[in-house]
C-alpha cells in the first residue's frame, strides 16, 4: 500500500499548486474563472504576510492533492476558525480518502490554534463534492447565502470617496 504524506506547501510548490487549481477549475466546468498566476500565489501565499496556507498530499513523493485555506473569525461565536478555499485531489488518487485526510489535518491545526469551526463553499452544480462534504458531516448552511463583488464593480465600490 502506498504511503500518503501531508505537508505544508512551500514556495517551490507554486507551479504545482497553480496547475492543480487550473485542473480544479476545469473539473467544475469553469476554467475561465481561474485568473490567478503562479506569481500571485508566490506573492500572496509565501511573502512577508501570507494570505493563505496550503497543505499538500503526496503519495510516494508524487503530488496527489491540496487544501488551500486561511484563518477566519466568527464574531457571533467569539472564536477563530478556518476557511477552506480550495480542496483538490488528482483524479487517479480519488477514492483513497485524501480529501478527507487533508480536511481533517486542517481542522486539527485550526483546533490546536483555538479554532472551533471550518467553513467552505461548494459549487452548486458539483453534486459529488456536496455528497462528499455531507458524508464528512460538513453540512449546507440553510440560513446563509454567499454574496460577492469582483473586478471593475469592486474597484468602483472601493474607490468611492467617503463622505
Amino acid at each position: 500500500m502506498s504511503t500518503i504524506t501531508l505537508r505544508p506547501g512551500r514556495i517551490e510548490d507554486v507551479e504545482t499548486i497553480h496547475a492543480a487549481l487550473l485542473r480544479l477549475g476545469t473539473h467544475i466546468g469553469a476554467p475561465e474563472e481561474i485568473q490567478s498566476t503562479p506569481d500571485d500565489l508566490r506573492r500572496y501565499g509565501f511573502g512577508a504576510s501570507p494570505a493563505f496556507s496550503t497543505l499538500i498530499a503526496e503519495i510516494d513523493g508524487e503530488f496527489a492533492g491540496l487544501c488551500l485555506h486561511f484563518p477566519i473569525f466568527s464574531t457571533w461565536m467569539g472564536r477563530p476558525g478556518v476557511y477552506v478555499q480550495d480542496l483538490y485531489v488528482e483524479d487517479r488518487f480519488r477514492g483513497r480518502r485524501i480529501g478527507e485526510k487533508l480536511l481533517r489535518r486542517v481542522a486539527k491545526e485550526c483546533r490546536v490554534a483555538g479554532g472551533v469551526y471550518l467553513r467552505l463553499s461548494v459549487d452548486t452544480d458539483n453534486e459529488t463534492a456536496r455528497a462528499f462534504y455531507e458524508r464528512l458531516g460538513i453540512g449546507w448552511s440553510s440560513y446563509e447565502q454567499v454574496q460577492k463583488i469582483v473586478g471593475d464593480a469592486f474597484f468602483a465600490f472601493a474607490d468611492i470617496p467617503e463622505e
